[in-house]
């Protein structure tokens, strides 16, 4: 069994990516830089966000003439800083715990849920090992590939879902990677070093491994408890409140959604999302 020493290194600046735009029926109605009283806006999100929002700013961006300063990095890092000294101008955070903290010490105005993440089993295109089931992850014979640890929530999260499913102590003795990153687990799926991996959809949709690797749904009883939930606030520290209002509205309107479900998120808007919010009580507080 082969354990990778190095992990993923987080980016902190995030370049942008090629917009990509389908299935929106209703048109966001973008505001104009001129009914602002500054022409930027700073951004912080964590860094699994970054696939759906580089190309939804890039739009935002277009139709504004707004400037997105955006950060995108390892999301309790992020949180610490925000709790302590450090000022954005609107935040879209892991954790739903964290938003509310953030409300409750006043960094925070208000947050709106956003998306949610939702984990698979990933395999080789074509599925040579024939995974069908959580179950086969404990079969004989099936190379089994884990990030246990990488940065939280990431190959955490799966232990937790194995552990739920009374499958930990057999995909582990199956493991032939327990390794520190979780796009380096992709990897190993993508070019068939492995047969399954226990990852969150958002990754099977990245471009280094779409159309590379084939996704099989679990069932969502065995999903961690959280982090399941991403969250968009505007802080106070926001220079212009009606421009981060306008933004926060994008993100969360049919058109700034669609990014999300491209990049493998389940929308706040969706039926699917609606439950969600319920189930998992996602409200402002």
């Amino acid at each position: 069994m082969k354990k990778h020493n190095n992990g993923c290194k987080r980016r902190d600046f995030l370049k942008t990516a090629a917009l990509t735009l389908v299935g929106t029926t209703i048109p966001f109605t973008f505001a104009q830089a001129r009914q602002f009283s500054q022409s930027n806006l700073q951004v912080w999100s964590c860094g699994g966000l970054a696939e759906a929002m580089m190309p939804a700013h890039e739009l935002y961006e277009q139709q504004t003439g707004i400037k997105i300063a955006y950060t995108g990095a390892f999301a309790a890092a992020l949180g610490k800083s925000l709790l302590g000294s450090a000022q954005t101008e609107v935040f879209a955070g892991r954790v739903l715990a964290l938003a509310q903290k953030l409300r409750q010490t006043e960094k925070m105005i208000y947050f709106k849920p956003l998306c949610f993440t939702t984990y698979v089993m990933a395999t080789p295109l074509g599925n040579p090992a024939g995974i069908e089931k959580l179950e086969d992850l404990a079969r004989p014979g099936i190379k089994v590939v884990l990030a246990p640890d990488a940065s939280p929530p990431g190959g955490q999260a799966a232990d937790v879902l194995l552990k739920k499913a009374g499958l930990l102590e057999a995909a582990r003795k199956n493991a032939i990677t327990l390794g520190t990153c979780v796009q380096r687990t992709m990897e190993d799926i993508a070019t068939g070093k492995g047969d399954v991996s226990i990852v969150e959809l958002r990754l099977a949709k990245m471009p280094n491994f779409k159309g590379k690797v084939e996704v099989l749904p679990i069932p969502e009883k065995f999903f961690p408890p959280a982090p399941l939930t991403f969250t968009v606030g505007v802080m106070k520290f926001a220079k212009d409140r009606a421009l981060a209002d306008d933004y926060v509205n994008f993100l969360t309107s049919p058109v700034g959604q669609a990014f999300f479900e491209q990049s493998g998120f389940i929308p706040a808007i969706s039926d699917q999302g609606r439950e969600l919010i319920e189930k998992l009580g996602v409200k402002d507080v």
